[in-house]
């Protein structure tokens, strides 16, 4: 049994419904599979994604892994957090992309109260690591007034 608890009410409907009029759906992100640890996700590349130099800009990539960490830290908030924030994203990048679908999958590494960490593996439709990235979301409570 993992150690990671998923949100009974998150869905993967819920999820990408979040994506509609913002970032991550202009992107064309969606999470294609979620269970306790661990959220899959895609998106395909286009033109306007790609940096001058004709490949791959980073903060396309960068968008994908954190919005998979972001989408999985909602379905992992604790029973009373109100939502999240990402402090701290750090990236390790190993090819590129110039046309296809990029894959995510995002990894707890630790889901605690006040913070949560995430891997995200990024590859290309082929199955090349593109991208490695840590994410540290810091778990926002409702504020007593």
């Amino acid at each position: 049994m993992s150690k990671h608890r998923l949100r009974p009410e998150v869905t993967l409907d819920a999820l990408n419904a979040r994506s509609a009029g913002h970032l991550p759906g202009w992107f064309g992100f969606v999470a294609s599979a979620i269970e306790p640890g661990r959220l899959c996700a895609h998106m395909m590349v286009r033109p306007e994604m790609l940096a001058p130099n004709g490949f791959l800009h980073a903060a396309s990539v960068i968008a994908l892994a954190d919005t998979a960490a972001g989408f999985a830290t909602i379905a992992h908030l604790p029973q009373g957090a109100e939502s999240f924030t990402t402090i701290e994203l750090k990236s390790n990048f190993f090819a590129t992309a110039t046309a296809g679908r990029l894959d995510c999958v995002a990894t707890a590494v630790h889901t605690g109260r006040a913070t949560q960490v995430w891997d995200a593996e990024v590859m290309s439709e082929d199955g090349r690591r593109l991208a490695l990235f840590r994410c540290t979301q810091m778990v926002l409570w409702p504020r007593n007034n």
